[in-house]
């Protein structure tokens, strides 16, 4: 059974509590989700993130197939961390740790994903031809949207 993994770390000039904001509602992840990916939220978004809420997603990661989404938000310390485990969906794991560090003159916002694909073999052989790099372009989509969101681009 291969296990993969992605980190990413950004830092940006703002607050603990302006990070901790915008990361802990569901309705922002549309907003750094690249449009092509079809990101719909069916359900869950209606209230603040606690321990045991599930959100209901619809996207469309591979040739525009809409693939429903479950995640459960597992784990939340407020204005530190959170993660969010899949239920449903189109890994055969797929566990996301959310960090917010405070740093002179911001944050830096540090994501750790576990993941394991689908198909065995076939899953494995497809990693680092089709999944890798999307996860990769979505991460990187995200990271250039908060700079814009949060001052650091225009």
């Amino acid at each position: 059974m291969k296990i993969y993994s992605l980190h990413t770390k950004q830092k940006l000039p703002i607050t603990v509590d302006e990070a901790w904001a915008f990361l802990s509602d569901p309705k922002n992840l549309k907003r750094i989700t690249p449009d092509y990916m079809g990101f719909k939220i069916l359900s869950g978004d209606d209230r603040a993130m606690y321990p045991g809420q599930i959100i209901e997603y619809i996207v469309t990661p591979v040739m525009g197939i809409p693939t429903k989404w479950v995640t459960e938000i597992t784990h939340v310390v407020d204005r530190h961390f959170f993660v969010d485990e899949q239920r449903f969906g189109p890994y055969a794991l797929w566990h996301h740790k959310h960090f917010i560090h405070p740093i002179e003159g911001g944050v830096i916002m540090e994501d750790i994903v576990h993941y394991k694909l689908p198909l065995g073999l076939l899953g494995q052989l497809v990693h680092p031809i089709l999944v890798k790099p999307k996860l990769k372009e979505i991460f990187d989509y995200r990271e250039r949207t908060l700079k814009v969101l949060f001052g650091e681009l225009t």
